[in-house]
C-alpha cells in the first residue's frame, strides 16, 4: 500500500519500502559466508552499531495487533522515527520522520497514518529494545551493495516486564536485490543450523505476539459476519492510503465503506441492528463525502480520455481547463474535506462501533435459536423488485429506477460473495458495473450542462461539450440496452443456486 507521501507541507516524513527477513539463532552459532555467489563479488564489514529504540503504542497494543510498530530510535545511520507498515510477504513500507521536538510526543505526521487504528487514544512507550549490530554490506558484480547481512545482540524489555536478551539475524534488500538474491542469500543463512524468526519484529518477540487473534477469527460463524470483519481490516488500510493520496485510494475506501453498509444491511439480525442504525447512517455519510473527491477523480479521467480521443479540431475553446483541469482541482478539494472528516471524533467513534459489531459474541445458530444465517434471497427479492418498477417507470424516472437496481445489485453481489454463490455474484457484479457506467454517464452529462452553460456566459465555444454530452448519452444508452440480458443470466444463476 506504499505510495506517495502526503502532500501537506506540514509533513517531513519520508517512505521507503523495506524488503527483509529474519532468523533466530544461539549465541555459538558462526555467521554465514557467501562466498562463490555469483551475485556477491564482495563482502564489506561496516564498524559496529550501538542502536536504542523506544517503542510506542496505545494501552491496548492497537498497533501491534495489526502488525505495526513505531519507535524512536537513536544511534545508528538512520536515527529518527520510525513507523513500520506490514506491506506483504517479507516487506513492510517504512515511515520517517527526524529527531526533533519531546522524546515523548510522536510526530503528527506519523500519527496520522494510523489515526484510524490508534484514534483518539494516547501513545506511550512499551517497550525499550538496545541492539549491538555488526553489519556485513553486500556488494554485487557491479560494485552496487545489493543486500545487508545483520548479525544482532539485543537486550529488550517491556515497560515493567523484566529484561530479555537474544541474538537474532536479519537479511535486507538494498539497491539493486532482488527476491531470487533473498532466497540465495537465506539458503546460506539456514545452512549454519539458524532458523526463521518466530516473531515478525524484535518488538513482537518482547511483548511475545503471535498470531493467536487470527485464530480467534476463524471461529465458526455467519459467512457474512466474517466478510464483515475482512471488509473493516480493508477500511483500515484504504484510509492508510488515502492519507498519502495514493491514486484511487479514495475510490477504493469508498467502494469498502459502501461494502460494508450493504453487508451490514444484508444481515441486521445477524449484528443485532435495524434499517434505520446509526452505523449504517454514519457509513452512508462517510461515502457521501468521499464520493466529493472520487467522482471529481473520475470525471477528470473521464473527460481527459475522451478529449484525446477526438479529432484537434473538434476541441474548440478552452474546454480541456474546465473540464480536466477544473476535476482535477475538486479533486483536491474533495480530499481534503475527506481528510478533515477521517480526523474527527464522529470518524473515530464509527471506526469504534464497527470494531464492536464484528468483537460482538456471534449468536448461536446450531440450537435453531437467534438469526438464521444469512441468505440472498431477501437481496435477490430486491433486485427483482427494482427491476419491475424501472420496467413501468416514466422517462422522467428512469435514471432513478436503474441506479435503484444498481444499488440492489450489488448488497446482491456482496451477499451472494460472502455466501459461496459465486456465479450469483458474478452475475450482480455485472448488473452493478453495467448501471455504474450509466451513472456515471448521469453524472458526467448534468455536469456537461454546467460547464457548457458557464462556456457560454463567458463567450467561449460551446461545440465540444454538446459533442461530449452525445458521446456520453450513447454509452447510456449501450448499458440500457444490455440490461435485460445480464437480469436474465442472473435469474438463471440465482435459480441454480450458484
Amino acid at each position: 500500500m506504499a505510495g506517495k507521501t502526503p502532500k501537506s507541507s506540514r509533513y517531513t516524513s519520508s517512505r521507503y519500502t523495506e524488503v527483509e527477513r529474519k532468523f533466530e539463532v544461539v549465541d555459538s552459532t558462526v555467521a554465514p559466508s557467501f562466498d562463490g555467489l555469483s551475485t556477491v563479488s564482495r563482502v564489506e564489514r561496516l564498524p559496529v552499531q550501538q542502536l536504542d529504540a523506544v517503542y510506542f503504542d496505545t494501552p491496548g497494543r492497537d498497533l501491534a495487533a495489526h502488525r505495526i510498530t513505531l519507535r524512536r530510535r537513536t544511534g545508528g545511520t538512520d536515527a529518527g522515527w520510525h513507523l513500520k507498515l506490514p506491506a506483504g510477504p517479507d516487506t513492510r513500507t517504512e515511515v520517517r520522520s527526524p529527531l526533533d521536538g519531546d522524546e515523548n510526543a510522536v510526530p503528527d505526521d506519523l500519527r496520522d497514518v494510523v489515526l484510524a487504528i490508534v484514534r483518539d487514544r494516547p501513545l506511550a512507550p512499551v517497550a525499550r529494545i538496545s541492539t549491538r549490530r555488526t553489519v556485513d554490506m553486500l556488494h554485487g558484480p557491479s560494485g552496487a551493495a545489493v543486500a545487508e547481512f545483520c548479525d544482532d545482540m539485543v537486550t529488550a524489555s517491556a515497560e515493567g516486564g523484566e529484561e530479555q536478551r537474544w541474538r537474532e539475524w536479519e537479511l535486507e534488500l538494498t539497491g539493486d536485490g532482488d527476491a531470487k538474491l533473498l532466497d540465495r542469500l537465506t539458503n546460506r543463512v539456514l545452512d549454519t543450523g539458524a532458523s526463521p524468526a518466530g516473531h515478525a519484529s524484535k518488538l513482537g518477540r518482547v511483548l511475545d505476539t503471535g498470531q493467536a487473534d487470527d485464530e480467534v477469527k476463524t471461529r465458526t460463524e455467519d459467512p457474512v459476519r466474517r466478510a464483515v470483519a475482512e471488509q473493516v481490516e480493508q477500511l483500515l488500510e484504504w484510509d492508510r492510503a488515502v492519507r498519502a493520496d495514493v491514486e484511487d485510494s479514495v475510490h477504493q475506501m469508498r467502494v469498502t465503506t459502501r461494502k460494508i453498509r450493504s453487508l451490514l444491511q444484508s444481515a441486521e439480525p445477524v449484528f443485532g441492528i435495524s434499517d434505520d442504525a446509526w452505523v449504517l447512517d454514519e457509513l452512508r455519510q462517510l461515502a457521501a463525502i468521499l464520493g466529493v473527491a472520487r467522482d471529481a477523480e473520475v470525471l477528470a479521467e473521464r473527460y481527459a480520455n475522451a478529449l484525446d480521443g477526438l479529432e484537434p479540431e473538434l476541441v474548440r475553446g478552452p474546454v480541456r481547463e474546465r473540464l480536466v483541469e477544473g476535476a482535477k482541482r475538486r479533486y483536491q478539494s474533495g480530499w481534503r474535506r475527506s481528510l478533515i472528516a477521517m480526523r474527527s471524533q464522529r470518524y473515530f467513534r464509527l471506526l469504534d462501533a464497527l470494531d464492536g459489531l464484528v468483537a460482538a459474541e456471534p449468536p448461536d445458530t446450531r440450537s435453531g435459536e437467534g438469526p438464521p444465517l444469512t441468505t440472498i434471497d431477501s437481496a435477490y427479492k430486491r433486485v427483482r423488485k427494482a427491476a419491475k418498477k424501472a420496467a413501468a417507470a416514466p422517462d422522467t424516472e428512469h435514471d432513478e429506477a436503474l441506479h435503484r437496481i444498481r444499488k440492489g445489485a450489488k448488497r446482491l453481489r456482496y451477499t451472494a460473495a460472502a455466501t459461496g454463490k459465486d456465479k450469483v455474484s458474478e452475475r450482480a457484479k455485472a448488473i452493478q458495473s453495467l448501471l455504474g457506467d450509466h451513472q456515471d454517464s448521469v453524472v458526467s452529462r448534468t455536469h456537461l450542462l454546467q460547464e457548457a452553460e458557464a462556456a457560454h456566459a463567458a463567450g467561449e465555444d460551446t461545440f465540444t461539450y454538446g459533442l461530449l454530452y452525445q458521446v456520453e448519452s450513447e454509452l447510456a444508452d449501450q448499458a440500457r440496452s444490455q440490461l435485460d440480458d445480464a437480469l436474465r443470466e442472473l435469474d438463471e444463476a440465482v435459480r441454480k443456486g450458484k
